[in-house]
């Protein structure tokens, strides 16, 4: 059942960044704060940062647990994109950060 439950976590997160891809009108994944965007929504929406998970990859955080992974588990995925610096990647993360963390679509919330 968790191999499951990984399987079904890896395959929203990347529905939702096909969903990025097919909506945002001239998404560029070169544009590293397009990318962030898609990171972002991608593990919040995707469940990839609930607290269980957090507790499992080791990362014991109470408060604020949400949005740190997000922004850890963005800026890694935009670190292997070779048209985004560390500097570039953290300063696009910040700079698109409210509008793509609060964006939800498709869903109505975040689960």
């Amino acid at each position: 059942m968790a191999f499951q439950d990984e399987i079904t976590q890896v395959l929203i997160h990347e529905l939702i960044h096909a969903y990025d891809d097919c909506v945002a009108k001239n998404l560029d994944w070169k544009n590293c704060a397009h990318h962030a965007c898609s990171e972002i929504r991608a593990n919040h929406l995707s469940g990839d940062c609930h607290y269980k998970r957090e507790l499992l990859r080791g990362f014991m955080k109470i408060r604020g647990h949400e949005q740190d992974c997000v922004k850890r588990r963005a800026l890694m995925s935009l670190k292997n994109n070779p048209y985004c610096s560390e500097t570039a990647a953290k300063d696009a993360i910040e700079a698109v950060w409210d509008i793509c963390y609060n964006d939800t679509r498709p869903f109505d919330r975040a689960p």
